[in-house]
């Protein structure tokens, strides 16, 4: 299989090496609009080539969209303006809803699988890639009722293959639990490392005392600018919902603390452990 990857950076670059790794592809084409990235992820061996996306999508059986996600509606259509009844468009976003939306009409609509591997860190550029990535990770296909069985059952098999468990969702559904179970983290690490910072201003020995949990807790905060800011802003209404609930329960901790309502926190704190259910 020849794979046209379009991003090679952390998740992109992840996945061509997981292709690689499990033999699914034969050639990757990168598309990388930076000069710097498109070299490091050749040297790297993340692509055999670099193309300019027009160009590698009819060379392609599978092109997969691995950029930010604002630009990834308008690749797609692109995408789906060139490729024939045989070849599968692929995104790996994090955001569905607009996504789905922008390409609901298209005539090849049924070219195209929406996928959101649940993994990632805060790293980013073709040398954040990482072997292995995606192994024991859920992977939330969108929509799949829009897909061609046959461009489905690619994806399906790219992802068993992989070790990925499929989970099956609405756009508007994923982007909602994606506000809850992702994007909540990393705003909230970004404004804690602006609350540290600006302290920190204050009192210069702050870092020195900084431990395993501070580290934990605010290492979201590393992630790139261009890849988050799309994601808050194309998921807003989704996260201005979670952020009211977060801030809510803040204030609820606040009120605690200042009334010294030591059962009250460790009622809230023993429900708090509950997630351990969730998070083995």
């Amino acid at each position: 299989m020849k794979v046209l990857i379009a991003g090679m950076g952390l998740i992109g670059g992840s996945f061509a090496l997981a292709l690689r790794d499990r033999g699914i592809a034969d050639e990757i084409l990168g598309v990388e609009s930076s000069e710097g990235n498109a070299a490091e992820a050749l040297r790297l061996g993340l692509a055999d080539r670099i193309v300019a996306f027009e160009e590698g999508i009819p060379q392609a059986d599978l092109v997969v969209l691995a950029t930010p996600v604002d630009t990834i509606p308008l690749m797609a259509v692109k995408a789906l303006n060139r490729v024939n009844g045989s070849q599968v468009v692929m995104d790996l976003g994090s955001i569905k809803a607009e996504l789905c939306e922008v390409i609901s009409m298209h005539a090849r609509r049924g070219r195209f699988v929406a996928v959101h591997p649940m993994w990632g860190t805060e790293y980013s550029g073709p040398r954040a890639a990482q072997h292995g990535a995606f192994t024991g990770r859920n992977v939330v296909l969108c929509e799949v009722e829009r897909s061609d069985p046959d461009a489905l059952a690619m994806a399906e098999r790219i992802f068993r293959t992989l070790e990925a468990p499929a989970v099956y969702m609405g756009a508007e559904e994923h982007d909602l639990h994606a506000a809850y179970v992702s994007h909540i983290s990393h705003i909230t690490s970004f404004a804690l490392a602006l609350t540290v910072l600006e302290k920190e201003r204050e009192e210069r020995h702050i870092f020195d005392l900084a431990g395993g949990g501070f580290e934990s807790t605010v290492r979201l905060a590393k992630s790139s600018a261009a890849t988050w800011v799309p994601i808050m802003l194309r998921n807003k209404y989704n996260l201005l919902d979670v952020l009211r609930e977060h801030i809510h329960q803040l204030q609820i901790m606040r009120r605690m603390i200042e009334r010294d309502d030591a059962e009250g926190l460790k009622a809230a704190f023993d429900r708090a452990n509950s997630i351990q259910r969730i998070i083995h």
